[in-house]
């Protein structure tokens, strides 16, 4: 596939419109034209190890997690390793492309994978997703009441006038005993600017003057973290076997809430990959799962008597690719090779 073919499908996959708005998602490293994509390089951060690694496995593109270009670069030079990780991509013509937040947010994603680990359960986002539009081209409406019929129709021409403007209508109403014309419009925000201003503008009074945001509708089973209800409670002890098993880990770190132990019946998880103190912070629930929290916010989960489980940030992420290789494998018609990094690992090591 051609990189540009290859990205589209991509973005297909999982909209980055799901990111956060702090993130930097999409391509970050773009070989000059023609690039074609034989070798799909997955990991989850990419390291000079890994960098090494798909140079090696000859990539064509590398698809990080973990975006390796996150603060701007003021200069590519050969002294910074992520300035070093730019150079060694453009050399070898490697593509960089990283989906990060929109891959936590998505159905299929990381935080979907991560319940796994918990046992048969249902879960909802914790913040849900909205659409990346307006269900309309509008983004605001706008009411409000008149009982001048012979001048209102001058507004109402004026009104006509202003672009994107949608949805004008007119319908007769009794207000507190008295016929009024009720007015109604949907319109830009740029629009509701003007209207304002004609509005005010006009000696006339109206009454009962309303503007309201329109709402994005929210996505279904998409967004920011998940609160899982298991199907039968299980004890601390036996979630946390649960979620080692899951990730591979010979360890996890756990604190215990306030008056529970590790045989304290576990009903309600509510987890996020990565950094979740922000996700996951004021949820109601037995237990708290994510690879790293702020020690204040882990005693403020523990007095509240939520107990907390922490994995180390990538470890809650990393696992997700094999089953990612999968997907993407379908979802690209088995167009390109797809490659799982073995050199990808946590930093932070048992010593």
């Amino acid at each position: 596939m051609n990189l540009g073919e290859l990205v589209s499908a991509l973005n297909d996959f999982a909209s980055l419109s799901l990111a956060e708005s702090w993130d930097n998602v999409g391509l970050l490293v773009e070989p000059s034209p023609p690039h074609t994509v034989n070798t799909l390089f997955l990991t989850n951060d990419l390291t000079e190890n890994v960098m090494e690694e798909a140079v090696q496995k000859k990539a064509d593109l590398i698809l990080s997690y973990h975006p390796p270009i996150f603060t701007p670069l003021k200069r590519v030079t050969w002294k910074t390793w992520k300035e070093r990780l730019v150079v060694r991509a453009l050399e070898n013509r490697i593509g960089i492309y990283s989906p990060h937040t929109a891959y936590d947010a998505i159905p299929h994603g990381v935080n979907n994978w991560l319940t796994k680990g918990l046992g048969d359960c249902t879960s909802i986002p914790l913040h849900p997703s909205a659409a990346p539009s307006h269900p309309t081209e509008s983004t605001h409406r706008v009411e409000f009441y008149a009982n001048n019929t012979e001048h209102l129709d001058t507004v109402v021409s004026k009104i006509k006038t202003i672009q994107e403007i949608s949805c004008l209508a007119t319908l007769s109403a009794r207000v507190e005993g008295e016929e009024q014309t009720r007015v109604s419009l949907n319109c830009s925000q740029k629009a509701l600017l003007e209207v304002v201003a004609l509005l005010s503008q006009d000696t006339l009074p109206y009454h009962k003057t309303e503007i309201l945001l329109l709402q994005k509708p929210l996505l279904p089973h998409t967004g920011m973290g998940r609160l899982c209800t298991l199907s039968e409670p299980v004890s601390l002890s036996d979630i946390t076997e649960r979620v080692k098993n899951h990730l591979k880990l010979p360890y996890v770190r756990l604190a215990m809430g306030v008056g529970k132990t590790v045989e304290s019946p576990v009903k309600k998880v509510a987890l996020c990959a990565g950094s979740g103190s922000s996700i996951l912070k004021g949820t109601e629930a037995d237990l708290y799962l994510t690879g790293e929290m702020s020690h204040h916010d882990v005693l403020d989960a523990v007095a509240n008597g939520i107990s907390v489980i922490l994995c180390e940030h990538s470890n809650t992420e990393r696992g997700f690719l094999s089953e990612l290789r999968d997907m993407l494998a379908t979802h690209l018609l088995n167009k390109v090779s797809i490659l799982v990094s073995e050199k990808d690992r946590d930093p932070l090591q048992v010593a």
